[in-house]
């Protein structure tokens, strides 16, 4: 790898933090804070863009994929949203968040994926 694809990786993962922080705080002003639905937001978009860039975009995977959707999809928060559902006693809630959140993943990385498929 390249020195300045290592630093292109790395501001592309900037970028995805910022837009990640944005889409939540934006999220959160329309639907409000009782769910986490901005995390679910962005782990949904960013496993279908992941999707989507493994086969349309398969030579810019490392910028794209580890970079700018690496620094936007955030598995930690969703699991700390998880406890904190659960601590709060938001029990349904919590098992959507844990368990929705990973079947909703996988379906939509595989919509991104079918469709990457499609446009190569």
């Amino acid at each position: 790898m390249s020195p300045l694809l290592f630093v292109a990786a790395a501001l592309a993962g900037g970028v995805g933090s910022v837009l990640r922080y944005v889409v939540d705080q934006g999220v959160a002003r329309f639907a409000g804070r009782r769910y986490p639905w901005g995390i679910l937001l962005i782990n949904l978009t960013g496993s279908f863009a992941l999707g989507l860039v493994t086969t349309a975009l398969p030579e810019q995977l490392f910028l794209i994929g580890a970079g700018l959707i690496g620094g936007y999809t955030t598995f930690s928060t969703a699991m700390l949203d998880t406890v904190a559902l659960q601590r709060g006693g938001a029990r349904r809630a919590a098992a959507f968040n844990a368990v929705g959140m990973l079947v909703l993943g996988l379906l939509a990385a595989g919509a991104g994926l079918a469709l990457g498929a499609a446009l190569r």
